[in-house]
């Protein structure tokens, strides 16, 4: 007889989710998002620098060594430099010197060697300082003109009269000093038509100058500037002594306002030469006065006798 009453077993098996892993991996994942943000701005940063910056940003950061001649504490020269301008240890032996001849001057033209002594080395030392004096004597005279310029461009805007022409004065810092012109434009002259007596607002302009002038410890040059196709009715009087008779006009105005005489180099008429428009000498601007202060002469050199 069978066996009815055995019992069945039944096996349920209930799926879960995978365990939780945590969130660690996001916070790598947000540094590297941060680091390759980095590296781009990195990147567009150094594409917007120009060559020069980039070699002060590599000087900055890999300063070039203050001596060439160091010492150390081992190595295969024992700590001992290999020239007497390093450091040396205590009880090193003297220093020995190459035979050489003599010579005052190096391989290099123009340069005297350092162990030379009597005359030589003394006509180097004053050489050196003669060339130091002359460029600490442009770099004051440069701020000094720069200096100079601004404070009659300010004086110029202050004088409500000259709004109108400020266009007709120029004033530029070059090689030769301070360059300042007063020029005539299109329907503005500065001088009426024939005449070397400036107009009101021309004589103001000047009389502002003259106290900017005198304290600049410089020459100046005055010279008059006429342009082409001028017309005179006299025929002894023609654009030479025009141009003339104007710059020595200028020169008087600036006497009468404050730089006296002994800062006065040269006072000339130029007629048509020397055009501020080369290709078109009939053109208004060519009709000019031009001021230049400038630059001190050199210094004498050191030890120079007659």
């Amino acid at each position: 007889m069978a066996q009815y009453d055995q019992p069945i077993i039944i096996k349920k098996v209930k799926k879960k989710g995978h365990a939780h892993h945590g969130g660690a991996w996001k916070i790598a994942y947000a540094d590297f998002v941060t680091a390759m943000m980095a590296f781009f701005l990195l990147l567009w940063l150094i594409s917007m620098t120009t060559p020069e910056q980039k070699q002060g940003l590599a000087d900055y950061f890999a300063p070039a060594a203050l001596s060439v001649t160091t010492s150390g504490a081992g190595g295969v020269m024992g700590g001992n430099a290999m020239d007497n301008s390093g450091n040396r240890m205590s009880g090193s032996s003297a220093d020995v010197i190459e035979a050489k001849p003599a010579s005052p001057q190096s391989s290099d033209e123009g340069t005297t060697e350092t162990h030379i002594g009597g005359p030589a080395r003394q006509q180097g030392s004053e050489q050196k300082a003669s060339s130091d004096s002359e460029f600490n004597l442009q770099s004051l005279d440069s701020e000094a003109f720069h200096s100079a310029a601004a404070s009659i461009k300010q004086a110029w805007q202050s004088l409500p009269e000259l709004t109108p022409f400020m266009d007709n004065l120029l004033i530029e810092e070059t090689e030769e000093g301070l360059d300042i012109q007063i020029v005539d434009q299109q329907g503005r002259p500065m001088f009426p038509e024939g005449s070397k007596f400036p107009l009101e607002p021309t004589r103001a302009a000047i009389a502002a100058i003259a106290p900017v002038l005198q304290q600049l410890n410089a020459q100046v040059t005055v010279s008059g500037h006429t342009a082409a196709g001028g017309r005179y009715d006299n025929p002894r009087y023609g654009p030479w002594e025009l141009s003339a008779d104007r710059a020595n006009v200028v020169r008087s105005i600036l006497g009468e306002f404050g730089m006296s005489d002994d800062r006065v180099k040269s006072v000339i008429g130029r007629s048509t030469d020397e055009p501020f428009f080369p290709n078109d000498p009939y053109m208004a601007a060519n009709e000019r006065v031009r001021i230049t202060v400038l630059h001190a002469p050199p210094p004498v050199p050191v030890g120079l006798k007659p």
